[in-house]
């Protein structure tokens, strides 16, 4: 085991590393592994041009043959504004910079815009996999409003080089059906050219806040979102770490079970990622976590955290963007190796 890891963990070190999860344990998830591939997604209805992009994922960078994903997002310029996302570090603002900030970092993949990818593809979709975000909330319209528009067309991410597709939905919102089909559409088309898809499964409704707790991040209204969401044949799933639980039974809307609280899940974190993943088909497809917005000098050890909770859940790796991207581009490779070490540390077993 990493001192450094060790260090990083600080004093939840020991309940993060040696937790035996009792809910739903280990031997009945699918967990990821260098024969993912063959083990999962060679007896479905994916075409032999999607295994090969789904392998060519999982075969680059640093992570490649472990089973496991570490993928950097860039597409905070248009859901922050540009501004916001790249003042603190203005090299970004220049495409080329942020796709070799993911080569240098050892990344299976980046995942970012048309433009962004579309304007140096001819350099570098031959040197990583190249994920095309389709869906973006655009965020300059006033009052700001909260809604995932199509930014082009799949056939587009396609002619560029891409080997996969990432999407959107805000599930539980106003304009989540329309959202649901544009997708599903989206998502079949994808397959059909042999691109391997990507769902950012995120809830959004003011009612999901009750009484000043915000259930957005519980484990119960994240894992039906992620459910949803390989319903409509997602590869992999991205969803926020959970922060809570109980969010069904705060808002009184939809349907759950007592069981979900007093079997399937506890209050620790690698319990509720737990729950999370069984949601994914039991591992079946792969769950990988978001690392959530920069805050400076935690941003290490946060993202160190979230990597060990959600591999030893059962989770097949991290999609971090901020907190790499908003520091110099050394910091920001350093960063993202620390992430891959977690799940190369073979010391770091599922729960």
């Amino acid at each position: 085991m990493s001192a450094k890891i060790i260090e990083l963990l600080g004093k939840d070190a020991d309940s993060l590393l040696n937790h035996e999860c009792k809910t739903i344990t280990k031997d009945q998830i699918h967990l990821p592994s260098p024969t993912h591939v063959e083990d999962i997604w060679i007896n479905s209805n994916r075409s032999n041009q999607t295994l090969k992009s789904l392998q060519g994922l999982l075969g680059n960078g640093r992570l490649g043959g472990s089973g496991y994903v570490s993928i950097l997002p860039v597409d905070q310029g248009i859901e922050h504004s540009a501004g916001a996302s790249f003042a603190p570090n203005p090299t970004y603002f220049d495409p080329e910079n942020i796709v070799k900030l993911a080569i240098e970092g050892g990344c299976n993949g980046i995942a970012s815009t048309f433009g962004v990818l579309g304007i140096v593809s001819r350099k570098y979709a031959h040197k990583i996999p190249m994920m095309v975000k389709v869906n973006h909330n655009e965020f300059l319209s006033m009052p700001n409003k909260f809604d995932q528009v199509m930014f082009g067309q799949i056939k587009d991410a396609w002619n560029m080089g891409a080997t996969s597709v990432g999407a959107t939905i805000y599930w539980g919102s106003h304009e989540s059906t329309r959202q649901l089909q544009e997708v599903a559409t989206a998502f079949e088309m994808a397959h059909e050219l042999g691109m391997a898809t990507v769902l950012w499964c995120y809830t959004r409704n003011n009612g999901f806040k009750v009484d000043g707790v915000d259930y957005h991040a519980s484990a119960d209204l994240t894992g039906q979102a992620n459910h949803l969401g390989v319903t409509i044949q997602a590869d992999i799933i991205k969803q926020k770490l959970p922060t809570n639980n109980g969010g069904y039974n705060a808002t009184k809307h939809g349907k759950t079970s007592p069981l979900v609280y007093s079997k399937l899940t506890t209050d620790h974190p690698i319990d509720l990622t737990r729950y999370q993943v069984a949601n994914c088909y039991m591992g079946r497809v792969g769950l990988i976590n978001s690392g959530g917005e920069s805050k400076g000098a935690s941003d290490l050890a946060e993202s160190v955290t979230t990597a060990v909770i959600n591999k030893r859940a059962g989770g097949m790796g991290l999609i971090l963007g901020r907190k790499a991207f908003q520091r110099p581009l050394k910091e920001g490779v350093e960063l993202l190796n620390a992430i891959q070490d977690v799940y190369l540390d073979q010391s770091i077993t599922i729960a």
